[in-house]
């Protein structure tokens, strides 16, 4: 399970030995036999030399990051950390594989009302004991009407025993202080993978898998704005051909990534939009203050994405929803 504890034990690498396994002992002979895997990366002179981007992809399957970070480490071009779910932290192997490759787990409030529930209650909240606390956790109720009378008693005990004396104010209290507390550790591991290890940081920003391209959330563009680096969109193409299931082996077949020219923060694209660095980002005062020109410079990139897309994998029809729902994006 991923909490602060456990968020803080996340060690970065220059060079990441889960990525440099992966790639040698697996991925190198798993892309030749038996079926061979071509990868293609076109827009190669649109990755800047000398400092560290965040790269922006759709997100078609589950291991599409795969072929494209194999072929950055194979072609010198260097290594990224990966923003990736909380939930995959759950089993303890998965999580020291995760950590192994240089992944960053990015817990979204979500997720964290689900884990500090199963720590109170010894279970997953169901939809709408997990909608309930999603709305006071967001503010969308006031706090200071009573509950429903649909609330169950796991959520009453939950939010008596989290809030302690300060009843519901305590608990917002303490689950805001929790979320803002594991997001500061997100970001200084963010710039650390960055800054400090040179590496490129690689984000879905539409947050779930979906074979056609679906809108983007705000996260990784308040981190850019936070942090100061160019995002750089990349289109990829195929890849659930080659990754069908769940399966980390290759079926086989042609990827194509699209590597767009970089859009710089104090660029034509995205300078209108811009957010002062001294922004906390990826709090509710942020998006509260901020969200319109968040969600602007988010789309801008989104866009930039889907051009560089074939067809089947454009923008979906409104109204589209990702591969998961429910709390079961979180658990």
């Amino acid at each position: 399970m991923l909490d602060l504890d456990r968020l803080k034990r996340v060690r970065l690498a220059h060079t990441p030995i889960g990525q440099l396994a992966m790639a040698n002992l697996i991925l190198r002979w798993d892309y030749k036999l038996p079926r061979k895997t071509e990868i293609v990366l076109e827009g190669l002179e649109n990755i800047p030399t000398g400092r560290s981007v965040i790269f922006a992809m759709n997100h078609p399957d589950r291991y599409n990051y795969w072929p494209f970070q194999f072929e950055l480490y194979d072609r010198g071009i260097g290594f990224t950390a990966t923003w990736v779910k909380g939930k995959y932290y759950e089993h303890p192997g998965i999580a020291a594989f995760m950590d192994a490759c240089n992944n960053i787990p990015l817990p979204s409030r979500g997720y964290v009302i689900s884990t500090e529930f199963r720590k109170a209650v010894d279970r997953t909240p169901r939809n709408a004991e997990y909608r309930l606390l999603r709305d006071l956790v967001d503010r969308r109720r006031d706090p200071h009407a009573p509950l429903p009378e649909e609330a169950t008693p796991a959520v009453r005990a939950f939010i008596t025993s989290y809030g302690g004396s300060g009843g519901m104010q305590g608990f917002l209290d303490r689950f805001d202080a929790l979320f803002q507390d594991m997001i500061r550790e997100v970001l200084r591991l963010t710039r650390v993978a960055l800054q400090d290890k040179g590496n490129h940081l690689l984000v879905f920003p539409q947050g779930t898998r979906s074979v056609r391209l679906l809108p983007g959330k705000t996260g990784m563009m308040q981190v850019a704005w936070h942090l100061g680096h160019a995002i750089v969109p990349v289109g990829c193409n195929g890849s659930e051909r080659c990754y069908p299931g769940n399966s980390p082996f290759s079926q086989g077949g042609r990827i194509v990534y699209r590597i767009g020219r970089p859009l710089e923060l104090d660029g034509p694209e995205l300078s209108p939009f811009r957010v002062s660095p001294d922004v906390l980002p990826l709090t509710r005062e942020a998006t509260a203050q901020h969200g319109e020109r968040y969600q602007a410079a988010t789309d801008v990139v989104m866009d930039h994405i889907n051009a560089l897309l074939d067809p089947e994998y454009q923008f979906a029809p409104p109204g589209s929803e990702g591969a998961e729902s429910g709390v079961k994006r979180f658990v």
